[in-house]
């Protein structure tokens, strides 16, 4: 099994932070190593980007947290239904907005991760935009 790596880490001074990315309007920076630094050409302030990262703080996962309560839940669910940090591979998701991107460093809002936060990757964010339309036939898309 491979193993994964930061490229980066997280750097916020907040104090406290919202559970979720989309109820965010937290900043910070995203501090990504110098090795990795030419991979952010095409980041640009205005866009939003995926950041996967690691829930480096979670305790180790037990197979009793299959199933959990969210606080906004009166019922468990279970853990792939949630966004709880508690999980078998302690991976997170959050969608943030570049501000601001020079060299290394690329400035963000929407921050839900903690100061130290290792980044695993950066993706494009792509709004869904529903089902593909099948090309004519003999066509391209």
């Amino acid at each position: 099994m491979p193993c994964f790596c930061a490229i980066g880490y997280v750097r916020t001074d907040a104090g406290s932070l919202p559970r979720h990315w989309s109820m965010s309007d937290v900043r910070g920076r995203l501090e990504i190593l110098p090795e990795y630094a030419s991979g952010l050409a095409g980041i640009e302030p205005g866009r939003q980007i995926v950041v996967l990262f690691h829930f480096h703080q979670s305790p180790d996962f037990q197979p009793n947290g299959l199933a959990q309560t969210p606080p906004h839940a009166t019922a468990p669910r279970g853990v792939f239904s949630t966004c709880s940090p508690w999980r078998p591979n302690a991976i997170g998701m959050s969608v943030v907005t570049v501000l601001q991107r020079q060299g290394n460093l690329v400035q963000v809002q929407g921050i839900d991760m903690r100061d130290g936060t290792p980044v695993l990757d950066i993706k494009p964010h792509i709004a869904w935009r529903g089902p593909a339309e099948p090309s004519a036939p003999g066509g391209d898309r």
